[in-house]
């Protein structure tokens, strides 16, 4: 048998063309999604292509039982590679969002993230290898007004990443967190940012480009990995500038885009 990869939110966006990389590369795969329609159609295209295994499980993670369900019913199985990828975004001034909607992208981003991680980590250290690579974003690196919880969710992400690869440096396991800015997959949609024209304003990435930067870094080892060179300069930015004014350059652009305004008006 060859590797195998698990990758959650696997139906659609940067989950889909990772299952395809990894395809290429002869990886068993292992998608997770809510969609079984949408797996088994993907499933389906990959065993077609690349005459690879593929094991479909549909599982909602935003439940708090679904990581450790997936965690029994893969029990047997090694898993090489682990890839957090299900999550969302939500667009909206905080004390006007929906809380529950908050809790499940709470829930979902990070929640189901770190547990997933704690249930497959143990035993990549057991064995002596293994990959993790975590969606986290380049929101991780700045707060952002109008869109809190999903910044920071994402922030949590790459804090995370950083901290257990550092924790597991050594035992020839590594963990990367994957940080794309705006990316073309089906997220401004479920985040309401179809008419806000933010994906109008700012330069948008190809998920497939994103997922090759992911499998590229992650087989590298890198502990973070910003895609292209717009974003790289974009964190860089973030980095160098006093936070207040990253903060205000943040709030000015998505209060502009909230209503409705090109982001360099």
């Amino acid at each position: 048998m060859g590797k195998t990869v698990l990758i959650t939110g696997a139906s659609k966006g940067i989950g889909r063309e990772l299952a395809i990389v990894f395809a290429k590369q002869g990886y068993e795969l292992i998608l997770v999604a809510r969609s079984r329609e949408l797996l088994e159609d993907l499933g389906k295209r990959l065993r077609k292509k690349y005459g690879t295994d593929v094991t479909v499980i549909e599982k909602d993670l935003a439940e708090k039982e679904a990581p450790e369900e997936i965690f029994q019913e893969l029990k047997g199985r090694e898993i090489e590679v682990l890839v957090n990828n299900a999550g969302f975004g939500d667009y909206k001034e905080f004390a006007h969002s929906e809380w529950e909607k908050q809790y499940v992208m709470i829930q979902l981003n990070v929640t189901a993230l770190m547990h997933m991680t704690r249930l497959f980590l143990p035993s990549m250290v057991e064995r002596g290898h293994g990959k993790i690579l975590n969606l986290a974003s380049t929101a991780s690196f700045v707060p952002g007004p109008n869109m809190s919880v999903y910044y920071a969710t994402k922030a949590a992400v790459l804090s995370f990443s950083q901290a257990v690869s550092k924790e597991v440096k050594g035992s020839n396991v590594t963990v990367t967190a994957l940080c794309p800015g705006p990316t073309s997959t089906n997220f401004e949609d479920t985040a309401g940012l179809v008419n806000s024209r933010l994906f109008h304003s700012l330069k948008v990435t190809d998920a497939r480009k994103v997922a090759v930067c992911g499998y590229r870094a992650l087989m590298k080892g890198k502990p973070v990995a910003v895609e292209g060179m717009s974003n790289k300069f974009l964190v860089f930015g973030i980095k160098l500038a006093p936070r207040g004014v990253s903060l205000t350059m943040i709030n000015q652009i998505q209060s502009k885009l909230r209503e409705g305004k090109p982001a360099d008006q």
